[in-house]
């Protein structure tokens, strides 16, 4: 019953960082939006630190949730066009609806890892079948720097996603193949077939 009372908890704080901001995010505003009685949320976490932390942890649940669940429902990546599908629907995912306010909690908590550790080692990025599938696809693809492809690859789709939040739009397509295409470039001096078309 206890954990089931911090997860509501952590939800609740969650909506209130997404709709109001780090400034909003207090005990108080989340016992009004959980609709539990004043100094609940206090009870469970003690300090605003152990709030953040238990935050923070939901949201990473949660996307590591979704991610998985988004690699199940796509097919295998054999395509530029089937990765820049799969990348198109992350975007979507999380541009609106609850994944839209769960991104703009997750920047909200990025800047603050700034300063504090704990949460930044709780924000480091996880794998997950969605990170895997990219890097399995450009292994296939003849791509020899695995794992800095990879990273910078799903660094720059969040930073559109980010952009596309604070600026408003979607993210055009052709920005997104653009991306998986530098992913695949050939870097000087490395052999093998050239990758930058799409088969």
């Amino acid at each position: 019953m206890a954990s089931d009372r911090r997860t509501l908890l952590a939800d609740a704080a969650l909506g209130v960082l997404a709709d109001e901001g780090v400034r909003g995010l207090t005990h108080r505003a989340v016992d009004r939006r959980a609709a539990m009685p004043p100094g609940t949320t206090s009870a469970y976490f003690r300090t605003r630190a152990a709030l953040l932390t238990a935050l923070v942890t939901r949201l990473v649940h949660l996307d590591q949730g979704e991610l998985h669940l988004t690699a199940e429902a796509l097919p295998p990546l054999r395509t530029v066009e089937e990765l820049v599908d799969g990348m198109a629907l992350l975007v979507r995912q999380r541009l609106t609806g609850e994944g839209r306010r769960r991104s703009l909690a997750r920047y909200a908590c990025a800047v603050e890892s700034v300063r504090d550790p704990e949460l930044r080692a709780i924000l480091v990025p996880r794998e997950n079948a969605g990170r895997e599938a990219v890097r399995l696809f450009l292994a296939a693809h003849g791509v020899t720097d695995v794992e800095n492809r990879t990273h910078t690859l799903l660094t720059c789709i969040d930073g559109l996603v980010f952009d596309r939040l604070v600026s408003g739009g979607d993210v055009p397509r052709e920005a997104l193949e653009g991306l998986v295409a530098a992913a695949l470039r050939k870097t000087p001096g490395s052999t093998g077939p050239h990758r930058d078309a799409a088969p």
